[in-house]
């Protein structure tokens, strides 16, 4: 196929029930835009047949391309697989559980025209809809989360997690080679290189489907916020400059 303006990112690990109703909707949306694109599923080393299920709608869903990692290495390796091999000029990753549906793309396209390069989804802005409203526990660690990755390493982003990124071909391309983080902490440190390279970034609201069926567990927000101080080191001591 031709060059893609856009390329749909998918990491899935253990994914085999949600990915095909995503991979529908997904489908569904972009088949009536006018602009051409690609969907990369990256199997995160799944067990429970994601790979095959996602192959079986090969012929089902136009231009669908499944990557499989040897074993599970965990999201951040999965997208950085994705966005490296992906070609469109525009290169999108969304989670496998629908959360936000491809459809709130079409809000970020007029920010291409205004010069940004990065383009995210936010859950915490103005505008932002979640339905149903995430666990009370969730949200607060979330916000007290944020507000320690907004002092350390990222002013002014307010949801460093939404699993819904946007990055231009050259952006991608620049930053993903260089992200060293695997697990959940690859979302902070692709925005602080983004940040750290010139890239103008753009937050925007979106609707938010919450699932109740999650990867994330409590341990994983200290994990995320050990790998903030470890982003801010390597920026500190230059380790993303060669």
């Amino acid at each position: 196929m031709a060059k893609p303006y856009l390329s749909i990112i998918i990491p899935a690990f253990n994914e085999a029930k949600r990915l095909p109703l995503t991979l529908v909707d997904v489908d569904k949306h972009l088949a009536s835009q006018e602009f051409s694109y690609e969907i990369l599923v990256v199997n995160d080393g799944s067990k429970d047949g994601t790979s095959e299920i996602a192959r079986r709608f090969s012929t089902l869903v136009k231009n669908l391309k499944v990557i499989d990692l040897p074993e599970n290495l965990g999201k951040g390796a999965a997208v950085r697989q994705g966005m490296m091999e992906a070609k469109g000029n525009w290169r999108l990753f969304m989670d496998a559980d629908n959360s936000t549906s491809v459809n709130e793309f079409l809000k970020m396209m007029p920010y291409f025209k205004e010069g940004y390069d990065v383009v995210i989804g936010s859950r915490a802005v103005r505008g932002a809809k979640l339905h149903p409203p995430q666990p009370l526990y969730r949200r607060l660690v979330g916000r007290l989360g944020n507000l320690f990755i907004r002092i350390v390493l990222l002013k002014g982003i307010w949801d460093t997690q939404c699993g819904f990124k946007c990055f231009s071909e050259e952006s991608a391309e620049k930053i993903f080679p260089l992200v060293k983080i695997n697990g959940w902490g690859f979302d902070i440190e692709s925005l602080a290189l983004a940040r750290h390279f010139g890239y103008k970034i753009k937050e925007i609201p979106i609707f938010w489907s919450n699932s109740f069926f999650s990867h994330v567990v409590p341990r994983t927000y200290l994990q995320v916020l050990w790998e903030t101080i470890k982003i801010w080191w390597w920026l500190k001591k230059g380790r993303y400059n060669n």
